[in-house]
């Protein structure tokens, strides 16, 4: 059995976790929201048409911060499309994956879904088709009791009351070529400044996110960053991250070390924001919003991506298996490490397009990320603290030098969770949880998602191959905590400390 100590000291703390890091993501894209989460026809369609069993689910993962309406899907949208009597609302084709939006599902039947199952809403505009006007406009029809004309069209169609969005999104991935209304950074600053200035205009309490480098592999990768925070200044509060990883090469070993650039990549585009603060370029410290975050490489390419005209096509559609489980848990670790620069992360997304959620008419099955982020989520209020994992580790081909624990701690009172992952393939791991100045009493609760084979997944037929268990191989001598891992295995684990 290999060891592996967790070095721990609640002096040593990071900032306490903004739980919106436990976000999500639905977008008008494939069957996430039609025949997804919305779908009147349904046996368990509920008063909004929305289905009470995928709520269900969904209240399980504690999601908080939910972006929405896209995505690349944005960048083409005009929110006046999807308002008012549904009867009166045109079919749109969407370009960016060549669908049909019915718009029977809008922005304020989302809004009004929110608080039914605890979301904040943090709504993208369309800086792509789309201009700084209509973009205030929206924010007035959201966020403005009443008088004028955006605010009185809300009430209008019979919410009398504003919604108060305090989380809007400048725009989605504006550096991609890909992007409807592609533009160089330059051109975004402005466009985002302008936008970003007028909807403060209408309300000065919200809080905006502009958009940063998309992928690493982009040649404008951190450079779009560093020009685009030399405009905005003091207009904006966060700068966007996303970031997709997958097996392509169908080595397990090298997958799981993906946590390493996961690390690296929030490092630097931390370096870039710190940079144009301590130099003037911008006037407020501004933070990382990972506003889209998965395992995405199966289904990334030919029909996957192109909806041939139909409402609702199956697109992005993947199927989960162990390891992508092992290194959804790596991406919630890296958050939490760095819970001084991240403040947002969004799942992308959360139903049947790259979710943890699939639906097949009125069945309903769970992915085997669904349960790493169940476990980890009920578990991250608190502060998380500074770790320094010891162990022999391996050097990783892509991402150089990696320990065989991926690990993160939170801190909440007299409770210490910690969050595991055993990357070896085969070896069982004995963790050393050794905190240095407080004593370890109990166990007081800890799940697993593990399991011998990297690549089982559960299917409709055997939905349980992988899922959380109850943890129980966890001892305390001395005021220590010592846990076996098994190998390819995740563990959340809360422990009682001596006062």
């Amino acid at each position: 059995m290999q060891q592996s100590t967790l070095h721990l000291h609640t002096a040593f703390t990071v900032d306490k976790v903004d739980p919106r890091v436990f976000g999500g993501f639905l977008e008008h894209l494939g069957r996430a929201v039609y025949d997804g989460l919305y779908n009147p026809e349904s046996a368990y369609a509920d008063d909004l048409g929305c289905r009470t069993d995928v709520q269900a689910a969904l209240k399980r993962l504690r999601f908080t911060a939910m972006r929405y309406p896209g995505g690349n899907f944005v960048s083409g949208y005009h929110w006046l499309d999807a308002v008012g009597p549904k009867e009166k609302r045109p079919r749109t084709r969407d370009l960016a994956w060549q669908s049909i939006d019915t718009n029977q599902f809008g922005p304020n039947e989302f809004l009004e879904l929110c608080p039914r199952l605890g979301w904040t809403p943090m709504m993208a505009v369309n800086l792509g088709t789309g201009t700084p006007e209509e973009a205030k406009n929206w924010v007035e029809y959201c966020n403005v009791e009443g008088g004028s004309q955006w605010c009185d069209l809300r009430r209008s169609h019979g919410y009398e009351k504003p919604w108060g969005v305090k989380l809007w999104c400048l725009g989605n991935e504006m550096d991609g070529p890909w992007q409807i209304g592609h533009m160089p950074p330059e051109q975004y600053a402005i466009l985002a400044q302008q936008s970003a200035r007028m909807m403060k205009m209408v309300d000065p309490t919200i809080e905006l996110v502009v958009c940063g480098s998309c992928a690493p592999e982009l040649p404008t990768y951190l450079e779009w960053d560093r020009k685009v925070l030399e405009h905005v200044k003091e207009d904006v509060e966060y700068l966007s991250v996303h970031r997709y990883v997958g097996n392509e090469d169908d080595d397990t070993k090298e997958y799981l070390a993906v946590g390493a650039s996961i690390d690296r990549q929030l490092d630097a585009t931390n370096a870039v924001c710190l940079a144009a603060y301590h130099t003037k370029k911008t006037k407020r410290r501004v933070y990382l919003s990972v506003d889209e975050w998965n395992v995405w490489y199966r289904a990334r390419h030919g029909e996957h991506l192109d909806g041939a005209g139909k409402i609702a096509p199956p697109l992005l559609e993947e199927h989960y298996n162990l390891e992508d489980a092992l290194v959804a848990a790596q991406f919630l670790n890296s958050f939490i490490r760095h819970a001084d620069s991240v403040k947002i992360a969004n799942l992308a997304q959360i139903v049947n397009v790259i979710a943890p959620i699939l639906t097949r008419g009125d069945e309903m099955l769970l992915q085997s990320i669904f349960y790493v982020i169940e476990m980890i989520a009920a578990r991250g209020e608190g502060t998380s603290l500074q770790v320094r994992v010891d162990d022999e580790g391996y050097v990783s081909e892509k991402y150089g030098p990696v320990t065989t624990l991926d690990a993160s701690a939170i801190l909440l009172g007299d409770r210490l969770s910690t969050f595991l992952v055993n990357r070896s393939l085969t070896e069982p791991l004995e963790v050393r949880v050794d905190l240095a100045n407080r004593r370890v009493l109990s166990l007081e609760s800890a799940e697993i998602v593990a399991g011998a084979d990297a690549k089982a997944e559960n299917t409709y037929e055997n939905p349980s191959v992988v899922v959380a268990k109850p943890f129980e191989d966890a001892v305390v001598k001395d005021g220590v905590a010592f846990v076996k891992l098994p190998p390819l295995a995740t563990v959340a684990a809360t422990f009682r400390l001596e006062s």
